[in-house]
């Protein structure tokens, strides 16, 4: 059965921004996430139990608490929630699991940001920052200068179908897509994403140089969990493609 637990009383936000952190390429959304949850200190509120995901306990170093893979954060002072997953989504529980995360941010009168990887190979530069939108969304975009996307894509794993849910509801959803990395974590891009999506869209002010500067302890305490992700199914995780991959 489809649940979120709330861990104390349920909190009154008034329309909140939630950010969405399942892994998927590069990880970017999950180390964008992450980096909110730390960076913010936002308390641990809910725990989510939908149908299809992984029944794994999740614990820290020096921590003897036992937490389920994917858990819902809170900062009241920024009116923001922060979805943070531990555990990649197989591709037969990413319907039902964006149905179950979706009842929930349309009760809340949430409005999320889907964060998705676009593989790319790139020489120099920054990596760039797209955004598509459901329902009346795509205001936000304009009002903060995110890019539209040069060429026809889709969205892939549970990310994809939360934004697939958010338009069979028409409701307003932000789908962010940034360059990077195809094979390994990409904390640059996930700073990238935070820098010019992110933190403009949410109101926040986020400083990313911890991030970038710790770019390598990042990469080797992700690459574990990188390969998990590259020994599933290639269309199990969340990421951005060109449609001309799929004609």
């Amino acid at each position: 059965m489809a649940q979120i637990n709330t861990q104390e009383e349920p909190i009154d936000l008034e329309n909140p921004t939630l950010v969405e952190g399942f892994p998927g390429v590069g990880l970017v959304g999950k180390i964008a996430t992450d980096h909110l949850v730390e960076q913010l200190e936002m308390r641990y509120y809910a725990s989510v139990h939908c149908d299809g995901l992984p029944r794994i306990g999740v614990y820290r170093g020096g921590d003897r608490a036992i937490r389920p893979p994917v858990r819902l954060y809170v900062s009241e002072e920024h009116n923001l929630l922060a979805l943070q997953s531990d555990a990649p989504i197989s591709a037969q529980a990413a319907g039902s699991v964006a149905d179950c995360v979706t009842n929930w941010i349309v009760d809340q009168g949430a409005t999320p940001l889907y964060l998705s990887g676009l593989p790319a190979d790139r020489e120099e530069g920054e990596p760039s920052v797209y955004g598509v939108a459901t329902g009346g969304a795509s205001t936000l975009l304009e009002d903060h200068a995110v890019d539209e996307p040069p060429e026809d894509g889709v969205i892939t794993g549970p990310t994809g179908a939360l934004i697939n849910r958010g338009a069979q509801l028409e409701y307003d959803t932000l789908g962010l897509v940034v360059e990077c990395n195809p094979q390994f974590p990409d904390p640059e891009a996930a700073g990238i994403l935070l820098e010019e999506a992110i933190a403009p869209i949410a109101g926040l002010e986020i400083d990313v140089d911890d991030l970038l500067e710790r770019a390598e302890e990042i990469r080797a305490k992700r690459e574990q969990f990188a390969q998990q992700m590259q020994a599933m199914a290639q269309d199990e995780s969340s990421q951005a493609q060109p449609l001309r991959m799929y004609q």
